[in-house]
């Protein structure tokens, strides 16, 4: 029997989370934790901006994703700087850090070293430009690259306010401290969704 049952889901999960770094990583929590932000993300810009993200016609997205797939991604030298992309630069230097950010700071808490971190949040900022943006826009050249690097430096603050937290004796002050820097994780762990 493990050593953590019988213990509140966020007990168990802070047991495991404080596992030592060479324990084997956990993949469906950050995998479907990505996912459900990419899909609510994805589903914001379509309120927000309906031209071109709620354009759910086939052959809209059809020439859309034929244009990720063959063109070079979008940067735009003559715009000026964090609007390569024709975005406005909140969005891309908040929006697309803040993403980064997410993705990685997943991947840390369920036990992902810091270059498996990088390579997962670079993989789900390809997902997210070539998945699930591509039916609207084509890929940024700019978010391609900055949404990860990014991610992980403002992530791994995260991460290790995250962890430091553990050495806070009150408990209100240590859960309000986790919530802050990772509050979407402190919800998913009180309910007993992911375990790490």
């Amino acid at each position: 029997m493990p050593e953590t049952a019988g213990v509140r889901p966020r007990a168990a999960a802070e047991a495991r989370a404080a596992a030592p770094e060479s324990a084997e990583p956990a993949w469906a929590p950050p995998i479907l934790h990505s996912l459900a932000v990419f899909t609510v993300t994805r589903s914001v810009e379509a309120v927000l901006w309906p031209d071109p993200f709620a354009d759910f016609r086939p052959e809209r997205w059809g020439y859309h994703y034929g244009e990720a797939f063959t063109k070079p991604p979008l940067f735009d030298a003559a715009q000026p700087a964090f609007r390569w992309d024709h975005d406005p630069w909140p969005i891309n230097v908040l929006g697309h850090g803040l993403l980064g950010s997410e993705i990685y700071l997943r991947a840390r808490t369920c036990r992902f070293s810091a270059p498996a971190a990088v390579a997962f949040a670079v993989a789900g900022t390809h997902l997210w430009e070539y998945g699930y943006e591509a039916n609207g826009v084509r890929p940024s050249a700019l978010d391609l690259v900055y949404t990860p690097l990014a991610g992980a430096l403002l992530g791994e603050l995260r991460y290790a306010t995250w962890r430091a937290a553990r050495g806070i004796r009150s408990a209100p002050a240590r859960v309000l401290v986790r919530a802050l820097v990772d509050p979407f994780g402190e919800i998913e762990r009180g309910a007993g969704v992911f375990d790490c």
